[in-house]
C-alpha cells in the first residue's frame, strides 16, 4: 500500500481504540526505545477513558491534531500528532516556551509502509494544520529526535527540518540526548 492508497485525515474523536492500538503497535516497534518517552506497559495499563480523551482532544480544537493515514480497507498505517506549545508556557522537557509553535510528536509509520511517501504525507498534512491556525499563529513547528536515532534525524532533514543545536536529556536516562529540530513557517 503506497501513500496514494491511503487517505491521511485528522483522527475522529470516537476512533480511541484504533488511536490505542496504533500506539502500541508504535511502542511495540524495534526502535521505540529512541522514538518514543513511553513503554508498551505504561500504553497497555491506562484505562479505556485515558484514550477516549486522547482521541477526543486530538480531533478538534487547536490545542493538538492528530493524522492518520487510513488503508482501503479501514487499517491504519501511521500517525502524527501536533501539539500546539503556547508562548508563556513550558514544554514537555520543563523549558520556557519563548513564540507560539507547533511539536510533533509520536510519529510512526508501520514498517512495511516506510519508505512509500507516507510520512512525507502525514508531516505535509501536519504542517498544512498548523499554517492554517490563526490563533495562535504559529511561526515554527519542531520535532525532537534521539542522539541515536539517525534514520528518524536523516529523514527530517531531507524533509527541511534543521536541527537547533538545543538538545535535552531523555527523561527516562539522562544520560541520553534529544535533540531539536525545527521547521519554519515560509
Amino acid at each position: 500500500m503506497s501513500q496514494y492508497q491511503c487517505v491521511i485525515r485528522p483522527v475522529r474523536g470516537d476512533e480511541w481504540a484504533k488511536v490505542k492500538e496504533l500506539r502500541i503497535a508504535a511502542l511495540n516497534d524495534p526502535a521505540a526505545s529512541v522514538a518514543f518517552l513511553e513503554t508498551v506497559a505504561q500504553a497497555e495499563g491506562r484505562p479505556d477513558a485515558f484514550w477516549k480523551g486522547r482521541a477526543e482532544g486530538a480531533s478538534h480544537g487547536h490545542a493538538a491534531r492528530q493524522f492518520v493515514a487510513e488503508g482501503p480497507g479501514g487499517e491504519w498505517a501511521g500517525s502524527v500528532t501536533v501539539l500546539v506549545e503556547e508562548s508563556g508556557t513550558t514544554d514537555i522537557f520543563d523549558q520556557d516556551i519563548e513564540q507560539a509553535q507547533g511539536h510533533l510528536v509520536g510519529v510512526f509509520v508501520r514498517p512495511e509502509q516506510r519508505g512509500t511517501g507516507l510520512t512525507e504525507g502525514l508531516f505535509r498534512a501536519a504542517l498544512e494544520w498548523c499554517w492554517s491556525l490563526e490563533q495562535p499563529e504559529l511561526q515554527r513547528v519542531r520535532l525532537f529526535v534521539h542522539e541515536g536515532n539517525a534514520r528518524a534525524a536523516a529523514f527530517y532533514r531531507r524533509f527541511g527540518f534543521e536541527a537547533t543545536g538545543n538538545a535535552v536529556p531523555v527523561p527516562a536516562d539522562p544520560s541520553a540526548k534529544e535533540l531539536e529540530y525545527v521547521f519554519p513557517r515560509t
